[in-house]
């Protein structure tokens, strides 16, 4: 059975959090922290996916519900999701979170969405000025416009590039998100990249961002390796949450989230994580 929105908000209360995860506003009414989640969520199915307690908890429908309450811990404000549930789910875990959302389709069965506890005002799909190209942007690639509570705007990108070790696709596809993106870094615009770019930071995909412009947040903050595949023995960092402009000043911590329900313990044979993949959460000050 599924929890009731005063449910869930009970729930959470009982234990010691917070049901409305909006910033902490300061004298002047503006948030003082803006709280970001990447997560490819692996269709919302628990991984390993095979295990019978994974099983059990995707046939009782109790997925979005498990992985709403496991991203409120954290007090979200922005999330991405890649290769996102159906919009029946995704729907459910934005109701649960207090959040607006947009899907962004995928030229294959990858789809992205991008949540928000503020207004999405504008969004758009592989925003290029031209037809998607059939090779590129197969998993998804969106961009939003986010209103922040002291009224700027703050355009966040939700990427899925390209999968495998040859980096051909995604040398094509980071070219053409950076052309389309030009104007807003040329104007200095507050703006965020989040999501699973399928390469690590040694890489000449990693190389473009930075060239660009992009701050790595984990590079700017943070501590260790800051792996983020896979969720028992993280091995990769290819999940990511980016910042350019005046926003890629304000940042206070990022790390990829290898606790709770988002790992799995090795020495349980029942254990299951929520996806394959850890979040990358990020805390930007001002």
């Amino acid at each position: 059975m599924n929890l009731s929105r005063r449910q869930f908000c009970t729930a959470l209360g009982a234990a010691g959090i917070s049901a409305a995860t909006l910033p902490v506003f300061g004298k002047d009414g503006q948030p003082q922290s803006l709280r970001v989640i990447a997560y490819n969520v692996y269709v919302c199915k628990g991984w390993p996916d095979d295990r019978p307690l994974a099983k059990k908890a995707v046939k009782q429908g109790q997925m979005a519900r498990r992985l709403a309450m496991e991203l409120a811990l954290y007090e979200p404000d922005i999330i991405n999701f890649s290769e996102s549930p159906s919009e029946e789910i995704v729907k459910e875990v934005a109701g649960y979170l207090g959040m607006n959302h947009v899907r962004f389709p995928s030229g294959g069965n990858w789809p992205g969405t991008l949540l928000s506890k503020f207004e999405i005002t504008e969004s758009a799909n592989a925003p290029l000025g031209y037809e998607r190209p059939k090779d590129l942007f197969t998993r998804h690639w969106g961009r939003g416009m986010v209103q922040l509570p002291n009224g700027e705007p703050l355009i966040v990108h939700s990427a899925h590039l390209y999968p495998v070790p040859d980096p051909t696709v995604r040398l094509k596809e980071i070219p053409a998100m950076l052309k389309s993106m030009q104007p807003d870094l040329d104007a200095g615009r507050s703006m965020l990249l989040i999501g699973d770019l399928n390469h690590g930071p040694d890489t000449e995909e990693y190389k473009l961002w930075l060239d660009a412009g992009w701050v790595d947040t984990f590079a700017e903050v943070g501590t260790g390796e800051g792996l983020t595949i896979k969720a028992d023995r993280p091995e990769y960092r290819i999940d990511y949450v980016m910042a350019a402009g005046p926003i890629a000043k304000q940042i206070l911590e990022s790390r990829p989230l290898f606790e709770g329900a988002f790992r799995v313990n090795v020495d349980d044979p029942a254990s299951y994580a929520l996806s394959d993949h850890l979040p990358q959460l990020a805390v930007f000050g001002r």
